[in-house]
């Protein structure tokens, strides 16, 4: 049974990418106009009234819940080049690493922002803010993003849980653009390797759940975020050079998701870790190696007090690859296919009009 009258098929146009081994589908087409008069409202509006498109994007048919979405949208700043919104299977997050890269990526390359030769600079307009981009271009092609990473800072460090089949679990909790608790990967017998992807989403799902049982965490400025979503394990700290660290890391964001990469508010939340137990200077970079031996590089810029928080800049380095190009049809006969809180988002454009 058709879910909508409408008469044609409508297309969502996509440039698939990935940095770190983390898909990012970016649509770049085929969406209208959203309301509100920032891109955090324009968020918020589809968060609460046109979730459908998530939904389409990163479920089946179309999609699977490992990818994450991110909608190009016009800037509402005008010292930014394009505004976006990210969207994953856990929802909304105002900001994420490898989801920045990517899109700084896809706005170089569909000529949004006109691509040039050597280092380039533009910002971007998340839910979070605006965000600084420097691009590097070798040859037409994008050989890396650097971008900021949202000050982060330690809310909780060295608290110990009881986590049942696990036992006590210490743990310290980061915002850096999202609550993540940060457990070291070698105390839960973990030495980081992809055979391990399963048992390693299982644990961090048992931690997760004891600690939203137990406890929430509120933001300086933004108040209540929600639930503790996401955990890190961090491996050692090896030092190769006087500036340079390196770590294997991974990160959970959801149950039975391990991301690709270590990401980009992963990285960040290191750093501030390492702030704060005083093992990183001014100036010192941080290559977090995932599971699948990708890695991005946080670089630690300086620190401010924010309340009672010491709060660390920094930036993060990666780089994108372009996966496809290609145009997804919005078939609302198809029953695997869920147009409510989709259709109001949709551009009017038919198929046959290009």
């Amino acid at each position: 049974m058709s879910q909508s009258p409408i008469p044609y098929r409508p297309t969502i146009r996509l440039m698939d990418t990935h940095a770190g081994g983390d898909v990012s589908r970016i649509v770049i087409g085929g969406i209208s106009p959203l309301p509100g008069d920032t891109v955090r409202a324009q968020m918020e509006y589809l968060r609460d009234d046109a979730d459908g498109l998530r939904k389409l994007l990163l479920f089946e048919p179309h999609g699977i819940p490992e990818m994450s979405i991110d909608l190009i949208v016009p800037a509402t700043d005008p010292a930014a080049a394009a505004g976006y919104i990210i969207m994953e299977v856990m929802g909304y997050p105002i900001y994420s690493g490898s989801n920045t890269i990517c899109t700084a990526t896809a706005v170089l390359e569909a000529g949004i922002v006109p691509k040039r030769e050597g280092i380039q600079h533009f910002t971007l307009e998340a839910p979070a803010g605006l965000v600084k981009i420097e691009a590097r271009v070798e040859n037409g092609v994008v050989e890396g993003i650097t971008c900021e990473g949202l000050p982060s800072y330690i809310d909780t460090h060295r608290a110990t849980i009881h986590v049942p089949t696990i036992g006590d679990v210490t743990y310290s909790v980061a915002y850096s653009g999202g609550f993540y608790a940060l457990v070291d990967a070698t105390e839960l017998g973990f030495s980081l390797t992809l055979d391990e992807e399963r048992a390693l989403a299982a644990c961090a799902h048992k931690i997760v759940e004891a600690i939203q049982a137990e406890r929430g965490f509120s933001h300086y400025t933004l108040g209540d975020v929600g639930p503790l979503p996401f955990l890190h394990f961090m491996g050692p700290v090896e030092q190769v050079a006087d500036d340079f660290y390196r770590s294997r890391s991974t990160t959970y964001v959801h149950p039975g998701v391990i991301c690709r990469s270590t990401t980009g508010t992963g990285t960040s939340a290191r750093l501030a870790l390492m702030n704060l137990e005083g093992r990183i200077n001014p100036g010192d970079r941080l290559e977090t190696i995932s599971l699948r031996e990708t890695g991005f590089i946080g670089k630690f810029t300086g620190t401010r007090q924010e309340g009672p928080h010491q709060v660390v800049e920094n930036t993060i380095t990666g780089k994108s690859y372009v996966l496809a190009h290609s145009d997804i049809v919005v078939n609302c006969d198809d029953p695997m296919v869920e147009c409510a809180g989709l259709l109001p988002v949709l551009s009017q454009r038919r198929v046959d009009q290009g």
